[in-house]
């Protein structure tokens, strides 16, 4: 089988200049968590045919597959040439090729979300507060409330005491019924840095009227600290009324407008749609159950704060157009404003706009052929985040830490990122 080679310079030059290009990674995870380039998918070789065609939807996208040694690659060539795919290379030297000719590797999982929140805080000084500070306001009585911006599941396994389940693109949606007094202080946290940034900041953007700091280090440093955790908690954000959508919804369009979100019809979608030559990516960024009871037919779902945290895996081919959706507005234009920060160019469907509905989860694309089995080990293939549940060794937590500050100095030294900071 002759392959063409892709060389690390053609690569990064299609990034910079924001052509299509997916860069897949064929290892297992904690292989790919081990070293990468920064904007690599993981799409291990045994998930293939199950992942491909929704993580890549366009058969003549530009797609460079890579590995350790070399050995994964004809196996790839074969499954992308039998499902379709008609434009594939192989990165030349793999990984190691990478790193040889100067490119910055990489390490963990949904790196280029996490070195973009880090960006953010160092540009706008994203406001925070201690574990300590933040425990000893609410033992204090101190009037505050603290928001938990990530997905509702991690929540319940742990959570700061006190803290309320808001992911991250409900933020600016619904905390003016959590915290309607200007002068409660409102906490934002995750599990380790960049939902709880970018969800400090979100609420910043918007200009409410609160005075709001991120959790440093979320639970981690909660943890690092010394503090106990909360378990199986079910606090959840209460109702929002029409007034305070509408306010919201016009706050979240300001944003947009300044990140330079652009406005879509259904008739322009369509368009997209049928347009061969671009990739167009479809997310209706409301929460699970919000998708499940009907969405616009042809959009995944994807809840904003996720989307924005790992948009390796929604969203692997870079240079893609992305169309937003959401009934209320707020969420889809607070997703899009932090996406084209990150250098995506990102629409939002006009919600008056005559759709066709859908219902129930979505189903995957996947290739009618089975998934080949992997050669390494089941128990290997799974990075073991550090921020994940609270048996993490707190060596591991701290080096996550570490790691996690040391990420812009990394994205000067890459050059092929294209964030911009509003």
């Amino acid at each position: 089988m002759k392959i063409d080679i892709a060389s690390t310079q053609e690569v990064r030059h299609a990034l910079i200049d924001r052509r299509e290009i997916a860069l897949l990674d064929l290892r297992d995870e904690a292989s790919f968590a081990e070293g990468h380039p920064l904007f690599a998918a993981s799409l291990p070789l045994g998930r293939l045919e199950l992942e491909i065609y929704d993580r890549v939807p366009r058969l003549t996208t530009r797609v460079v597959i890579y590995d350790e040694d070399g050995t994964l690659i004809e196996a790839a060539m074969a499954r992308l040439e039998a499902l379709g795919y008609s434009n594939v290379a192989r990165l030349k030297n793999g990984v190691g090729g990478w790193q040889a000719d100067g490119g910055e590797i990489f390490r963990d999982v949904n790196v280029p979300s996490k070195a973009f929140g880090e960006l953010v805080e160092a540009r706008r000084h994203t406001p925070s507060l201690s574990a300590d500070e933040v425990k000893a306001l609410i033992e204090g009585g101190a009037d505050l409330v603290v928001l938990d911006a990530r997905r509702p599941e991690e929540y319940r396994t742990m959570s700061v005491p006190t803290a309320i389940s808001v992911p991250g693109a409900e933020l600016v949606c619904r905390v003016a019924a959590i915290a309607p007094r200007p002068e409660t202080l409102v906490v934002v946290n995750c599990a380790g840095r960049t939902r709880s940034i970018i969800g400090t900041q979100s609420l910043v953007n918007a200009g409410i009227a609160n005075r709001v700091a991120a959790l440093r280090n979320g639970t981690i440093g909660w943890l690092l600290a010394g503090h106990a955790l909360e378990h199986g908690q079910t606090r959840a954000a209460p109702p929002v009324d029409a007034q305070t959508t509408q306010s919201a919804a016009t706050a979240a369009r300001a944003v947009a407008d300044r990140a330079g979100v652009q406005r879509v019809t259904a008739e322009d979608l369509d368009a997209f749609v049928a347009d061969d030559t671009r990739t167009t990516y479809r997310f209706d960024v409301r929460m699970p159950e919000e998708y499940a009871v009907r969405h616009p037919a042809g959009f995944r779902g994807a809840p904003g704060g996720q989307l924005v945290q790992e948009t390796d895996v929604f969203a692997p081919v870079r240079g893609a157009r992305i169309v937003l959706w959401d009934d209320k507005a707020v969420r889809a234009d607070m997703t899009a404003s932090w996406l084209a920060q990150m250098g995506w160019e990102v629409y939002v469907l006009e919600s008056t706009s005559t759709l066709v509905w859908a219902t129930g989860s979505w189903q995957p694309r996947t290739a009618p052929v089975p998934p080949v089995a992997h050669k390494l080990d089941n128990n290997q293939q799974r990075y073991k985040r550090p921020y994940e549940g609270t048996d993490n060794p707190r060596a591991a937590m701290q080096a996550y830490l570490d790691w996690e500050f040391g990420l812009v100095e990394q994205l000067d030294r890459d050059g092929t990122h294209g964030f911009k900071v509003i």
